[in-house]
C-alpha cells in the first residue's frame, strides 16, 4: 500500500495496465530525424524514421510522472494481487523486450552484459568448486602384503 496521505496515481490494475500499454506504444513509435549526404543530388537529405526504445520500469515512471521510489513502494507489494500481477508482467515484458532487441541487433551486442545484468543474466562462468568433494574407492582389488 502507498504512503499514508499520498494519493495513488493508479487506483486499479486496469489503470496501471492501460498506462503501461500507452508507454509501450510510445516506446515502439519513436520518430527520429536522420540526415544523409546524397552524392546523386550533392546535398543532405533528411528523413523521419520510426524507431523503438527499450521498455524499462524507470522509463515508465518518467512517462507516467511518478517517482520510481513511489512506484516501488506503492505497487510492487500491493495488497491487490491484480496490481502485483500487472507489475510482474511489466518486469517480464521489459526483460523480453531487451532480449528481443539484442537478438534482432537493435541494441549492439557489446551492451548485452550491461542491460541483461538487470535481469539476473551474467557473462561469468562459474567453474570453482568449493567445499569438500567425496572420494569413492571401490574395493574389488585386494591389497597384497
Amino acid at each position: 500500500m502507498g504512503k499514508p496521505g499520498r494519493p495513488r496515481k493508479f487506483k486499479t490494475a486496469k489503470q496501471l495496465e492501460d498506462k503501461w500499454e500507452e508507454y509501450k506504444a510510445y516506446c515502439d513509435n519513436q520518430e527520429v530525424l536522420t540526415h544523409e549526404f546524397s552524392a546523386k543530388n550533392s546535398e543532405f537529405v533528411s528523413k523521419k524514421l520510426k524507431r523503438s526504445i527499450t521498455y524499462t520500469i524507470e522509463g515508465f515512471c518518467v512517462f507516467a510522472k511518478i517517482a520510481r521510489n513511489d512506484f516501488y513502494a506503492t505497487y510492487v507489494n500491493d495488497e491487490n494481487p491484480k496490481i502485483c500481477g500487472v507489475v510482474t508482467r511489466m518486469r517480464e515484458e521489459c526483460e523480453a523486450d531487451a532480449r528481443k532487441k539484442f537478438e534482432l541487433q537493435v541494441i549492439p551486442s557489446q551492451l548485452a552484459a550491461l542491460w541483461m545484468s538487470k535481469y539476473g543474466y551474467s557473462t561469468k562462468n562459474e567453474s570453482n568448486v568449493t567445499g569438500s568433494v567425496p572420494v569413492v574407492i571401490s574395493g574389488d582389488d585386494k591389497l597384497e602384503d
